[in-house]
């Protein structure tokens, strides 16, 4: 399957998949901000209960993003202590791409941030356009989650003529 993805598709195809992963989920980012989701009954609840859920579940949580998100972000994120010690956090001043491995088996490759406006629940009108692969195919999909790997480790560091803008240094 290898699926186009647009727009308001980014946040019923790919952000509510993640609630669904039984054993990985690899997500990489450039921005990251407080991004909210439907919880049912007209209710909404910051992604990061999600994470916090899987955490709980045992799922593996790896979160790659170019840059410290906002107040709002940090204050939700103390909210939920199982993602200070269970999530598996990288900042990488580089990263550009958006890609999210599920349980290495999908793999969404596209434009969308980790934001409201790039694959969250903002109304129309205030979204991104925003375009994207999802896929199962398996030479994308390993060729994302190497990718993704690639940077999540470290291999990168040496070579980075960056590293004076890296608050995180993974290598």
């Amino acid at each position: 399957m290898i699926q186009y993805i647009a727009d308001r598709d980014h946040y019923t195809e790919v952000l509510q998949r993640c609630a669904a992963v039984r054993h990985d989920l690899w997500i990489g980012t450039a921005d990251l901000k407080d991004l909210y989701v439907g919880k049912g009954g007209g209710k909404v609840e910051p992604f990061l209960a999600v994470l916090d859920r899987l955490l709980k579940r045992g799922v593996e949580v790896h979160l790659l993003h170019a840059k410290e998100p906002g107040d709002n972000f940090r204050a939700d994120f103390d909210r939920y202590p199982g993602l200070w010690a269970g999530l598996h956090r990288r900042l990488c001043p580089r990263v550009h791409f958006k890609i999210m491995v599920f349980d290495c088996a999908t793999a969404y490759i596209g434009s969308a941030n980790l934001t409201g406006a790039g694959i969250g629940m903002k109304g129309e009108g205030n979204r991104n356009f925003e375009a994207g692969v999802l896929t199962d195919e398996p030479r994308l999909v390993d060729a994302a989650a190497d990718h993704f790997d690639s940077v999540f480790s470290g291999q990168h560091c040496r070579s980075c003529k960056r590293i004076d803008f890296c608050g995180d240094r993974i290598g």
